[in-house]
């Protein structure tokens, strides 16, 4: 893991099209603005493991189906 200590204003930047922004500081709380292409998914992480959660179930519950279930 990279690490690297910024100051509000400062950037890092990933690649040719990511931009991470340090927009403010308040304690232990920091203000993020990230600049990416429109087809880049940008997810909280607590949000991305939900997600990826919900999709292992929709796949167990979709391997349960019988082919006369889908008929109904």
């Amino acid at each position: 893991m990279l690490v690297l200590t910024r100051k509000t204003g400062q950037s890092i930047r990933i690649g040719d099209d990511i931009i991470v922004k340090i927009i403010d500081v308040d304690g232990s709380q920091v203000k993020i603005g990230i600049e990416a292409p429109k087809g880049v998914l940008i997810f909280r992480e607590e949000l991305y493991e939900k997600i990826k959660e919900s999709n292992i179930e929709a796949l167990k519950a979709s391997k349960e189906l019988r082919p006369e279930d889908l008929i109904k």
